[in-house]
């Protein structure tokens, strides 16, 4: 009996030591999943390369030599990107195509206006919904975005190829390439001789009926107006009601309107359009009133919470690398320092996309006033 207890005694001891030994690995593996998913709910955030998974903030401030490699390697196990745009659709598809080809990384693209990509990602940031890598558009935008805190913070060895107007001190959205305001006419019903010098020139009755401008390019007006000086305001008052100056939706739409001859006069289109349109061999071109084109940066931004976080900043570097050729040929204005082109051959004032916003409300509503209210 003695013997029989024994054996009973040990098997039990051995039996409470598996089970604590099963409680204590439990607790041990718990603790890393817990990690692993904190805030972002899953792997969003992390990637997995040779050595292992990393952080999204790990990859995007290295700036070792086998950065890109390390990019590539980490992007194909992710295997695709989603990109958030309001570049026209056909030029997001060209970037595309290109990115593919070189590196076999699926594109997805979902395209709006830039109001419209703005307010979607602050909706989905606010609802915990973690959508897209990497957004495509306008400056103030990316701005507005940054504030929403919605951006990871990139060191790129590309950036120091950009001209300096192209990098906010905080990196966290990057210059791609620069949208010159200027002014586009159609050929057949305006001769060149006949173009006005001066926004003074405006006021000549030879152009009511004539003339168009964007609907939201408020930016633009501060530009002119702190160049020009706020007493300006009223001539730009007076030109609209002398010349009731039409508003249309969209640049694209606006340079389609006078290459068709809807619109004999534009005061505010992107000139690479207007460049592209008459490549093409539309009766449209383009030119500047006064002294200086105005102009801001457009870009890309990498979200914190990118679900495919590798391939997400293997794009961004892509924007401002490879891309920069291709968005010249596309007859857009690189922000590449080794770019050439008669795009950009004009005294440029640049607008700061923060200043703009933080005198959005100011700038907007005199934007409105003039040509929208017409008061």
């Amino acid at each position: 009996m003695k013997s029989s207890r024994g054996k009973f005694r040990l098997i039990g001891l051995f039996l409470v030591l598996t089970l604590l030994l099963s409680l204590i690995t439990a607790c041990g593996g718990s603790k890393t999943t817990n990690e692993q998913s904190s805030g972002n709910g899953g792997d969003t955030g992390k990637s997995e390369g040779s050595s292992g998974a990393f952080s999204l903030e790990e990859m995007a401030l290295y700036t070792g030599p086998d950065r890109h490699d390390k990019l590539v390697e980490a992007a194909k196990k992710e295997g695709g990107v989603m990109m958030y745009t309001s570049s026209p659709l056909p030029d997001a598809q060209k970037l595309a195509a290109a990115f593919e080809e070189k590196y076999g990384i699926k594109v997805d693209i979902w395209r709006a206006g830039s109001e419209d990509v703005l307010q979607r990602i602050i909706s989905e940031a606010k609802a915990g919904k973690h959508t897209f890598d990497l957004v495509d558009t306008n400056g103030p935008e990316l701005e507005a975005l940054y504030r929403e805190g919605v951006f990871q913070k990139v060191e790129s060895p590309h950036q120091a190829e950009l001209v300096p107007d192209a990098i906010p001190e905080h990196k966290e959205w990057i210059g791609t390439r620069i949208n010159i305001f200027t002014q586009a006419y159609n050929t057949k019903l305006i001769k060149e001789e006949d173009l006005p010098k001066t926004w003074e020139d405006l006021l000549d009755p030879k152009w009511k009926g004539k003339l168009s401008v964007e609907a939201g390019d408020y930016d633009w007006f501060a530009g002119i107006i702190s160049e020009l000086g706020e007493d300006k305001v009223q001539l730009f008052k007076d030109i609209v009601t002398a010349n009731d100056v039409s508003v249309r939706d969209g640049h694209t739409l606006l340079t389609e309107l006078v290459a068709s001859g809807e619109v004999p006069l534009a005061l505010t289109i992107y000139n690479y359009k207007g460049e592209a349109m008459k490549n093409e061999g539309a009766p449209i071109n383009w030119f500047t009133i006064g002294g200086s084109a105005i102009a801001r940066p457009n870009g890309s931004g990498v979200s914190k919470n990118a679900p495919h976080p590798a391939a997400a900043l293997l794009f961004y570097d892509f924007m401002i690398s490879d891309a920069q050729d291709l968005l010249l040929e596309m007859d857009y204005v690189p922000t590449s320092a080794k770019a050439e082109t008669n795009l950009n051959d004009m005294p440029i004032k640049m607008v700061d996309p923060a200043v703009v916003l933080d005198e959005q409300e100011k700038w907007k509503g005199l934007f409105e006033e003039v040509f929208i209210d017409k008061k």
